[in-house]
């Protein structure tokens, strides 16, 4: 057996690379500065200032990078010009309002020249990166459709395992002796070894929460301090899109009300944050129902549903209709990052099919969400289930990088339009 694990190599050739590519991207930009000056007149602080500043947002990328391709479904190379370009615009904007002198030609340069080097690194090691997972299938340890993965099936514990990056087996079987000395054994050579559960949930991006205890907080409750933090967040971005947006919002509502005759908002009761009810607001996109607007047909949004007005399609396509629900993040309603808010009357019923769906009430309902940008918009129980896991999984992973890689990917989806009814 191999004595080290590849993938383990893997990852410490990529950061290695990574790392050489931030040095080169920050240094070249620098020393070709350095040829243009006058050597005698030049300050050089602001130079010296740009190449730290460009050597600490190239790690930062980096770091960044490599938080959050460890989630489902998260594309590094599709990520990299997000992410580095969020780092290096908030290290201009440090530079422009803290009025600190930096060579503006050098930041752009090495900017570009990041983008270039880490694209080029994970496109050139892409090929590289599928993962040999081996399957001791015992228990309910079995093979589940997943991308970039090659299974090999090992059925004897004397059967040899070769250049895996993980074992995977069901740690909750009655396993005999000799297949727990073989996990042992493969533990003590370095080679990861996952319970089968974990490990499908952290190559697809749900849970299956089969008891409350399997919370990974040791209490029920997510940490209250990033919660808190992240309701300062909430609060000023928005403030701060709302005061931005207004004179939007002011056209688009015009042009509802012009469009198709009713209000131009639509006000729903749905359940939030420990299951209270609140009445979220959106702007409307469909023709006023002659129903009564809380019957649970009603409250679901089919496929091309012929009630969406002309304009309504739009405005769910761009996610323009969820505008006025930044009001309910300043009456601490709503977070902008959450599991969505299901109608009062859609909540109700899965309570009463769907086992352990009132826990998804345990943190702030958002404007968009993880089960959001994985499955997009649903409604049957099945698919709601399915829904509920992704919750489960944002629950448990709740952080700061599963919070960003879910702004990323909101805005490829406002972008595309996907999961939009």
């Amino acid at each position: 057996m191999s004595s080290q694990p590849v993938q383990s190599r893997r990852i410490r050739h990529s950061l290695r690379n990574q790392i050489c590519a931030v040095l080169i991207s920050a240094i070249l930009p620098y020393l070709v500065r350095l040829l243009f000056i006058d050597q005698q007149q030049q300050d050089f602080t602001g130079l010296h200032v740009t190449l730290v500043a460009a050597i600490c947002g190239g790690l930062a990328s980096v770091f960044s990078l490599r938080n959050l391709i460890r989630y489902p479904g998260t594309e590094a190379v599709s990520s990299i010009l997000s992410i580095t370009s969020l780092i290096y615009g908030a290290i201009a904007a440090t530079f422009l309002f803290g009025r600190i002198d930096y060579v503006r030609a050098v930041l752009i340069g090495n900017y570009l020249l990041c983008v270039s080097l880490l694209f080029t690194e994970q496109v050139a090691g892409s090929a590289r990166r599928q993962m040999r997972i081996a399957i001791l299938e015992q228990g309910t340890a079995r093979r589940f459709a997943a991308s970039n993965i090659a299974w090999i099936t090992v059925s004897d514990p004397a059967e040899p395992i070769i250049d895996v990056d993980a074992v995977t087996v069901d740690l909750r079987a009655d396993l005999s002796d000799a297949w727990e000395r073989r996990i042992t054994e493969l533990a003590l050579v370095g080679v990861p070894v996952y319970h089968i559960k974990h490990l499908r949930e952290s190559l697809t991006g749900m849970v299956e929460l089969e008891h409350l205890a399997e919370t990974s907080y040791g209490t029920l409750a997510p940490p209250y301090l990033y919660i808190l933090c992240k309701r300062i967040i909430d609060t000023l971005i928005a403030g701060l899109i709302l005061l931005i947006a207004f004179p939007i919002m002011i056209a688009v509502a015009v042009i509802i009300r012009m469009d198709s005759p009713g209000p131009a908002i639509f006000r729903q009761t749905r359940i939030g944050f420990r299951g209270r009810p609140f009445v979220v607001q959106k702007f409307r996109t469909m023709h006023v129902a002659s129903s009564d607007p809380d019957s649970r047909s009603a409250a679901m949004t089919q496929t091309d549903d012929v009630r969406i007005t002309r304009i309504g399609r739009f405005l769910r396509k761009t996610r323009i209709d969820e505008l006025p629900q930044l009001i309910n993040i300043l009456r601490g309603e709503m977070s902008l990052i959450g599991p969505r808010p299901e109608a009062a009357v859609l909540s109700a019923w899965y309570e009463k099919e769907i086992p352990f769906y009132r826990y998804r009430h345990i943190v702030m309902p958002g404007v968009t969400g993880w089960a959001q940008i994985n499955q997009g918009h649903v409604t049957n129980v099945e698919d709601v289930t399915t829904k509920l896991h992704y919750d489960f999984y944002y629950i448990r992973h709740l952080s700061p990088w599963i919070d960003m890689l879910i702004v990323l990917r909101t805005i490829m989806t406002m972008i595309s339009g996907h999961g939009a009814k």
